[in-house]
């Protein structure tokens, strides 16, 4: 499906470059991340920060994939310094996952982010992108991880039950999103990057597909982002039949992009560690200019950092990256 999103880069002059990470912009707003994940109009601010120094046209909100997993009943671990992080698993069993009630959607922290997106989309100064996780990647922080990996092998039957009920919670979720005025979500599934093709195929993108079909309209857009998926992945990726796939280091793009439909747009992916927060800026604009040069004859590439860039990511760097991409446009 072709949406408003993805007609709005296919159509553009200059090509799109959009970071991944919002909680750069409270080194200019003076907040913290534990305001920023807990206070909608904090994060609101954090994102319009970020939008008035580099004018990108889109608003991003954060990437916090403890919410969901909170609103399940999953402990997290909430500072100021760091991003939020699971610290507590609810399903060890069958018994368990078949107990497990699905949570009404805006329930806990999501509210936060529902209402960071609706303070955003009453600013009215373009698309506003929210943040959620993924079936399998909020599945594997119900039950844990190591377990989870394990279940796709033997016992899949509480993960494909843990899966079905993720994936009713993200569909309501994604739906508040769009009343709320986003544009679209980037869906983060990172955990996948960890399975075997086949396993991202059944574990995932099986369940991202019933997201797509569920929610995404003309004017809502689902964005798949999967930082450890590899060029092995992508088939069983595509397969989620999202029109719009984002990657991270892993990822050959320039390969990816001579695989995927035109129509099918695909951002990414420079190193957000790597470059951006342990790179000088002569760094940032090298990789910059190298991966513009590489896919430049498709119209369908969006650059981008390749997953969330932390929180002390020097803002000199992000500012030479938007400066090397306009450069390179020019």
């Amino acid at each position: 499906m072709t949406t408003q999103f993805v007609r709005s880069i296919l159509e553009r002059e200059n090509r799109l470059a959009l970071l991944i990470g919002i909680y750069a912009g409270l080194q200019i707003t003076g907040s913290n991340i534990k305001q920023a994940v807990t206070v909608g109009k904090i994060q609101a601010e954090a994102v319009l920060a970020m939008y008035e120094r580099h004018q990108t046209g889109l608003l991003l909100t954060a990437m916090d994939l403890s919410a969901e997993a909170e609103a399940f009943g999953c402990a997290v671990n909430i500072s100021e310094e760091d991003v939020p992080s699971v610290t507590g698993k609810v399903v060890a069993d069958i018994d368990q996952a078949r107990k497990l009630e699905i949570p009404a959607a805006g329930s806990k922290r999501t509210a936060v982010h529902l209402g960071a997106v609706e303070l955003l989309a009453g600013q009215k100064k373009g698309m506003v992108i929210g943040g959620c996780i993924g079936p399998f990647s909020l599945a594997a922080l119900l039950m844990g991880v190591n377990e989870a990996l394990k279940a796709t092998i033997m016992g899949a039957e509480i993960l494909k039950l843990l899966l079905e009920k993720t994936t009713a919670f993200l569909i309501d979720y994604l739906r508040m999103f769009r009343e709320a005025g986003a544009s679209g979500v980037i869906m983060a599934e990172p955990t996948a990057g960890l399975l075997s093709p086949v396993g991202v195929g059944t574990f995932s993108s099986r369940y991202v597909k019933q997201l797509v079909n569920a929610v995404q309209h003309d004017d809502f857009t689902v964005i798949y982002h999967n930082c450890g998926a590899r060029m092995v992945h992508l088939p069983k990726v595509l397969e989620a039949e999202a029109s719009v796939y984002h990657f991270g280091k892993p990822m050959d793009m320039a390969a990816a992009l001579q695989m995927v439909d035109p129509l099918i747009v695909v951002g990414g992916n420079i190193d957000p560690a790597g470059v951006f927060r342990y790179g000088s800026q002569k760094d940032v604009e090298q990789n910059v200019v190298a991966l513009l040069k590489k896919n430049a004859g498709y119209k369908n590439h969006f650059i981008s950092s390749g997953c969330d860039l932390p929180p002390d990511v020097p803002l000199k760097n992000i500012d030479m990256f938007y400066t090397t991409v306009k450069r390179f446009e020019k």
